[in-house]
């Protein structure tokens, strides 16, 4: 009865890793042997892996990362131009708190977005808050949130993101509002948050297919000073994988064939 009224205070408490291992442990014969202070010990840590755990689950779910990622499944084999030193120093999030910037840019299907998404999951688990966004859903955010009179929350609320994280830039030209509107987050985040961005386009080429030079001289300033370029090249991955599927299959094709002669 006693135990009953332990965990119902517990979770009356809101301490609901306590109440769950409290339970556990105490059904656990090999956990009688400990002294009181070690068992409360345990039960404390045990609160805050739950907590940490609760905390995880919602970084990631605001996150809204595009896919699964993780910086240990990132393929070095592939003949891409892809730095393992650049990686390992990225794996480190004390990037993130100094401000840096993360630039990647590469031809369609080489792994900028895996990246990107294995960074942004890299800093949820290390407790940052992360925003992922194509550029094409940012600012269509931005514009409507201009229709329904919350640009400037909008805005806030980017500028208080850990780390952001911009996908596709410059897919698709420019409009004057865009950019405009592009020039506010970044001035924003300078000096206040870290941002990833991938692109198709080089980097060397941003300033110019930006558009407006002014726009485009106080945005690239900010975005290239102090940050981390990655430049990737070659065939597209996807592309590889199909390959290398297809040959397989022909391989496993004629194996069937032969075994039947």
């Amino acid at each position: 009865m006693l135990n009953q009224q332990t965990v119902s205070i517990l979770h009356s408490l809101r301490l609901t890793g306590m109440a769950r291992s409290f339970e556990e442990r105490l059904s656990d014969p090999k956990y009688a042997e400990l002294s009181h202070a070690e068992f409360v010990g345990l039960l404390v840590q045990d609160e805050k892996t739950y907590r940490d755990n609760r905390r995880l689950r919602r970084l990631l779910k605001k996150a809204k990362l595009r896919q699964e990622a993780a910086l240990e499944d990132i393929d070095y084999g592939a003949s891409r131009g892809l730095s393992q030193q650049v990686i390992l120093d990225l794996a480190n999030p004390q990037w993130i708190p100094a401000h840096r910037n993360v630039l990647i840019s590469g031809p369609t299907g080489i792994g900028k977005s895996f990246i990107a998404c294995a960074l942004g999951n890299s800093a949820a688990r290390a407790g940052y808050t992360v925003l992922y966004l194509r550029a094409t859903r940012l600012f269509e955010t931005l514009q409507q949130s201009r229709g329904d009179g919350s640009h400037l929350k909008t805005l806030t609320r980017l500028s208080r993101v850990q780390l952001l994280i911009i996908d596709d830039f410059l897919i698709t030209p420019l409009t004057d509002w865009e950019r405009r509107d592009l020039l506010e987050v970044i001035e924003d985040r300078y000096q206040a948050g870290a941002t990833v961005i991938t692109s198709q386009c080089p980097i060397n080429d941003w300033h110019p297919n930006i558009g407006d030079p002014t726009l485009a001289d106080a945005i690239c300033d900010r975005l290239l000073h102090n940050a981390y370029k990655v430049v990737l090249k070659g065939d597209s991955l996807r592309r590889r994988s199909t390959a290398g599927k297809q040959k397989n299959e022909i391989k496993e094709a004629i194996v069937n064939d032969n075994k039947l002669r």
